[in-house]
């Protein structure tokens, strides 16, 4: 029997037969390639060689077992072959994690039990479409789901059949031919400071690690995963500065992941305020003071993070968040992400007529224009403060000069 046989105008199905099995009849596999380019359909040597390299190729495959044939392969099956090949791999480790979230909560109830070279462009188009429908949220918060996670749901979506692509299970990214969807940045309205005053005055009645961790996000523009990675050898107790060099990305089932920090400029020295420096330090001796009490149960082992379990165990990267989101709503404020203390650090220095390099440099951002782009209405607002205030110092010296004239 031939190796190939065309089937359409530019697909070949190819054969590779296993002999007879156990109960005595041939097996053979079967897979379908389409050859698009051109330049290999009008030259015959050409095509014949390249579906003897297909065919070899598809050969290795059947005989090392790992080919798998579409027809029998779920999404759900699919996933976890991504997972364990490409993902637990080649993936952050915070990027896995918010990608399984979506997929255990989202994506699989909708595609886990369809054929894989079933799904197409419009089923991915309705599925993000009803995302964004009153209702479609997996938590107690009514609405739809955020433009952002809609966007991440398509993202993942495109990365596993990218895969299935690569890995010749299926001829097309159903994914990749749907238009990205678009976010919708929200304005960041961070705190001012008659509200930094109110959560500072009900921080008095939290738990110590919290309190400071707050006071710290707010007086330091520090991103959650650097507060959580800070460790007590990284403050200078003499100069009041601390260097920030990684970050905890995730801590599940114990496991304790320390990295590097986002990027190159995160690698950074931020100076701190003299009272804010003095509560660190006593702080830091509630906490020696916690650790020596506990002994031999320390957790810890070779880190001594500034926040973490009372135990020196290092907290979950989503713990702060879900920690400051029932403050903010027990005491009654207006709700912002923990993410927006920085951003309310941020635009508190910008207030206080600090400049931008300054700002983007203390919060590690990679240039000044990404600091210009993320704060640029709070800049323009302070720059028109600037504005008004020569206009008060030159109408105030003009009508000075008219009472001497009319004098």
């Amino acid at each position: 029997m031939a190796n190939y046989r065309q089937r359409g105008k530019n697909s070949w199905e190819l054969t590779v037969s296993l002999g007879r099995g156990m109960d005595g009849k041939y097996t053979r596999r079967t897979k379908t390639v389409t050859v698009e380019d051109e330049r290999i359909l009008r030259a015959p040597k050409r095509l014949e060689m390249y579906l003897e390299q297909e065919w070899l190729k598809f050969k290795e495959e059947v005989e090392a077992g790992s080919y798998i044939a579409p027809a029998k392969l779920t999404f759900r099956q699919f996933v976890e072959l991504w997972k364990e090949k490409y993902a637990d791999k080649q993936l952050e480790r915070k990027t896995l994690y918010t990608y399984m979230v979506n997929l255990n909560t989202r994506i699989l109830p909708a595609f886990g039990n369809l054929q894989l070279d079933q799904i197409k462009p419009l089923h991915i188009v309705d599925f993000l479409d009803s995302l964004g429908k009153e209702g479609s949220r997996k938590d107690d918060k009514a609405g739809a789901l955020s433009s952002g996670t809609i966007q991440m749901n398509h993202r993942v979506l495109k990365n596993i059949f990218s895969r299935g692509v690569e890995w010749r299970v299926i001829q097309d990214n159903p994914a990749a031919e749907v238009k990205k969807p678009k976010v919708a940045h929200k304005e960041i309205i961070p705190y001012d400071e008659a509200e930094i005053r109110a959560m500072l005055q009900a921080l008095q009645k939290e738990p110590y690690h919290w309190r400071m961790m707050i006071t710290l996000a707010l007086t330091s523009g520090m991103r959650r995963g650097e507060l959580l990675g800070l460790e007590f050898r990284h403050i200078d107790w003499k100069t009041g500065v601390i260097d920030v060099q990684q970050s905890v990305s995730i801590s599940l089932k114990g496991e304790v992941i320390v990295k590097e920090p986002k990027t190159k400029n995160s690698k950074r020295k931020i100076a701190l305020p003299p009272s804010v420096l003095e509560e660190l330090r006593d702080y830091y001796t509630y906490r020696v003071k916690e650790r020596n009490k506990i002994g031999d149960a320390w957790q810890g082992g070779e880190h001594f993070f500034v926040f973490a379990h009372a135990d020196g165990k290092a907290f979950h990267h989503e713990r702060p968040y879900l920690w400051f989101r029932q403050f903010i709503k027990k005491n009654g404020f207006r709700y912002i992400r923990f993410h927006d203390l920085r951003h309310t650090s941020a635009t508190l220095l910008i207030n206080q007529g600090v400049h931008a390099k300054l700002i983007s440099e203390r919060l590690g951002h990679g240039s000044i224009t990404t600091t210009m782009n993320i704060y640029g209405h709070a800049l323009r607002s302070a720059d028109q403060a600037a504005a008004d205030k020569f206009e008060n110092l030159f109408t105030l010296d003009t009508k000075q000069a008219d009472k001497k004239t009319l004098g």
